[in-house]
């Protein structure tokens, strides 16, 4: 998606969102300019703490859940036996939502910011493990045998077959996670904490009351998440170009 593109979308929805301020009138809905200056005046105070303290968390949790996910992943796709005795587990604990491990995590590991990396990393880890077991496991036969009449062992295969052509699945699976886990970090910065954008959304928007601040902080999440995902999407077409070549 071009820049442009994404900057037309972007002046769009502040057109609705003036038209829709101008219709409410009302002090909980203010114009996109006002909570622009808010942002920009926030962001370089209390607003800025609060956006480290949930990047920190979210790329935390990404990072993990690749480094544990992913080499899982394609242990299950390289081995039948262990992916047929594994998968009942996955099949039970997959459709589990995760937020309700929420109180649980918080009882064992405490307030820190341990327990909430854990609980974004709890989801995205079943997200990325399933995915590229799944790739793992719809490789071509052929390009398998080809690779072992060249002489590859299962390390070589890992290297060489499973592990390239299951990158576009891991990159994939970072793409559809990065607004859950955007969600997910609302939910648990709600809970005992007093940094971060869930905890500075909550506290100005139903305690405070001041709107102006409340939206510079969705503002702030929202382009945490576009973030994230813009910087995944950049990967994404530079590891794996192949897939992007004849779509745009």
């Amino acid at each position: 998606m071009s820049s442009r593109k994404v900057f037309l979308a972007a002046v769009g929805i502040g057109l609705i969102w003036q038209l829709a301020a101008w219709i409410v009138d009302a002090n909980i809905l203010p114009g996109p300019g006002l909570v622009l200056a808010t942002f920009v005046r926030e962001i370089q105070s209390d607003l800025g703490a609060h956006f480290l303290a949930s990047l920190w968390r979210v790329v935390a949790s990404m990072a993990l859940s690749v480094a544990l996910a992913a080499p899982a992943g394609l242990i299950l796709g390289q081995s039948q036996r262990v992916n047929e005795f594994l998968s009942p587990v996955i099949y039970l604990l997959y459709p589990i939502p995760k937020v309700v491990f929420v109180p649980v995590v918080l009882l064992f590991l405490g307030i820190s910011d341990v327990s909430k990396i854990v609980i974004i990393f709890l989801i995205l880890f079943f997200q990325i493990l399933v995915l590229v077991r799944d790739q793992a496991v719809a490789i071509r036969p052929e390009l398998i045998y080809s690779v072992r009449s060249l002489g590859a062992g299962r390390r070589g295969l890992f290297r060489f077959v499973y592990l390239p052509a299951s990158v576009p699945a891991i990159l994939t699976a970072l793409r559809q996670s990065i607004g859950t886990a955007v969600a997910v970090l609302y939910i648990v910065e709600l809970t005992a904490t007093q940094l971060g954008l869930g905890y500075y959304i909550y506290l100005n928007g139903s305690t405070l009351f001041d709107y102006p601040k409340m939206y510079a902080g969705v503002l702030a999440m929202s382009l945490l998440g576009l973030g994230m995902y813009y910087i995944v999407d950049v990967l994404h077409r530079r590891l794996s170009p192949w897939q992007f070549s004849e779509r745009y």
